[in-house]
């Protein structure tokens, strides 16, 4: 990658993260992209993909496989704090994960495929919507216009704060933990605050469910008996004293590393939640959010992207367990040979979803360069 474009893609990331767009309002994001794609010369610039989904298609014009390149379009719903000359320009939203930085080095891919096609088969180049509330894959695949891209292989990246700057870690199998967001809702009847025995609080079963749920999923080991439970949210009653409650809220995210160990937690969850209520007398309401089922790492694609990163001299270590952390990526495993690797950002690089986080433009390069070899790869 030459410095002139290593500077064109390094002003296009920072132009990205002044304006972003949160899951499923991707649109500007959307049409910025679909005009870059067709300015490197895409055979086919496909919009409006499970949402605002974006796909680029570059044709070599002969038989082979179908390889797909995925990142995601959406920021967070999160205030920026970091002083910086392109700090988002949108109150309340930031680029605080780092799609700006992914998006940009899958649109350097989109450039050195503009100058030279593959040598067989096809590359198609997927801008994915709405990763961050786990609806965006699921969306993407299922649209209508998925059925003629649909890959047979797909490669992803996820910068990753505490590992060293530019180095890669990769592994077979589990690659991100599967998580959801469960709802509960406990209805019992309302009373006077003077006669509470007139009512049915559901304040005895938040208080017993609080700790109980999260004893369910205690965290440990990142092995396939892991499960997390984690309380994020509870609410009982209106603020008022003169009204005994009748109602409480309570949000808990589940996380496993399989899911098959999922299925059985939220079993196990759903029991105690419906015991607790029926022994205090309560109705119950149990619905969920956000659900990223596991990504898993098929062997064959990680042995190509490992051999990229020998090919660009990047460090490259295989890991044994996931991450903890979900993506929706894992949608496209189930119907291609599908691997995410992680680009270190730095060992005291801010956290990911922090208000100061930033995505280091020293990565454009590195990331771009690894799919690029990927593509020599598998397409020739």
């Amino acid at each position: 990658m030459t410095p002139d474009l290593v500077a064109r893609l390094t002003r296009l990331r920072r132009e990205l993260h002044q304006n972003p767009e949160l899951s499923g309002q991707e649109v500007q994001t959307a049409a910025r992209v679909a005009d870059l794609l067709c300015e490197a010369g895409a055979d086919r610039v496909l919009t409006g993909i499970g949402g605002h989904g974006v796909a680029g298609v570059f044709e070599s014009g002969l038989p082979g496989p179908t390889l797909a390149i995925r990142c995601e379009l959406d920021g967070l719903p999160i205030q920026e704090v970091a002083d910086l000359p392109y700090v988002s320009q949108t109150d309340g939203k930031g680029h605080l994960c780092g799609h700006d930085g992914h998006m940009t080095m899958v649109l350097g891919v989109a450039d050195a495929l503009g100058h030279k096609r593959p040598n067989s088969g096809r590359v198609v180049l997927i801008f994915q919507p709405a990763e961050e509330t786990g609806h965006g894959a699921v969306a993407f695949r299922a649209d209508p216009q998925f059925a003629g891209i649909s890959p047979d292989i797909v490669l992803s990246l996820h910068n990753l704060p505490g590992l060293e700057l530019g180095a890669v870690e990769l592994c077979t199998g589990p690659a991100n933990c599967a998580s959801r967001g469960m709802q509960v809702v406990l209805t019992g009847k309302t009373s006077h605050a003077a006669a509470p025995q007139d009512g049915v609080s559901p304040a005895g079963a938040l208080a017993k469910l609080m700790p109980a749920l999260a004893d369910l999923g205690a965290g440990g080991d990142l092995n396939d008996d892991y499960a997390l439970t984690t309380v994020t949210h509870a609410n009982l009653g209106e603020r008022t004293v003169g009204v005994a409650p009748g109602r409480a809220e309570l949000w808990v995210t589940l996380r496993t590393v399989s899911d098959q160990r999922m299925t059985r937690l939220i079993d196990e969850a759903e029991a105690m939640v419906r015991k607790t209520a029926q022994d205090e007398g309560l109705s119950v309401e149990i619905s969920y959010d956000e659900v990223f089922e596991a990504c898993v790492n098929h062997p064959e694609t990680v042995s190509i992207l490992k051999r990229s990163c020998v090919d660009q001299g990047i460090e490259c270590r295989l890991v044994d367990q996931p991450q903890r952390f979900s993506e929706d990526f894992g949608q496209f495993g189930k119907s291609a040979k599908a691997a995410m690797f992680w680009l270190g950002s730095g060992r005291d690089h801010p956290q990911l979803h922090n208000p100061d986080y930033d995505f280091p433009d020293e990565l454009i390069p590195l990331g771009a360069g690894i799919f690029t070899s990927s593509i020599r790869q598998i397409l020739g």
